[in-house]
């Protein structure tokens, strides 16, 4: 298996209210079938699909799925005045502050948002893994 993820699908109770909470922090949508919402990530894609259906596709009742599962979503800025600015966006959008931005140990600045659907965040500034100028994102720097 290649050290890769292709896609990322949220499970969402509402979907156009969904795409409009991620249209809101600035992402465009790419055209999809119907019941599906898709952004384009830098090497991957991000998919927004309705939680009783990605429960009925596993074979599991809706109720089977969702809740903190002890994954965050990890989105890194280059600067921890942008890691401020986009956890505000995040809660004028209509998202939950978890943790606001702070100063962690090992010398970076994080904070913890969820979604309208609980889905976690972390929005950060690594400065040991500076990003590339395509905004890509490595352990270690691009």
């Amino acid at each position: 298996m290649e050290q890769r993820i292709s896609l990322i699908t949220l499970a969402v109770e509402d979907l156009e209210r969904a795409a409009a909470f991620y249209e809101a922090l600035g992402w465009k949508q790419e055209p999809s079938e119907p019941g599906i919402v898709a952004f384009n990530l830098i090497g991957q894609t991000l998919g927004l699909y309705s939680r009783e259906e990605l429960a009925r596709d596993m074979g599991f009742a809706p109720s089977e799925i969702g809740g903190f599962s002890g994954i965050t979503l990890a989105h890194n800025l280059p600067s921890k005045e942008e890691v401020d600015t986009l956890y505000q966006r995040f809660l004028d959008a209509g998202g939950r502050g978890i943790k606001e931005p702070h100063d962690v140990f090992w010398g970076g600045y994080t904070s913890y948002v969820s979604d309208i659907d609980g889905h976690v965040w972390e929005i950060a500034f690594n400065p040991f893994s500076p990003l590339a100028p395509d905004g890509a994102f490595q352990w270690g720097g691009a």
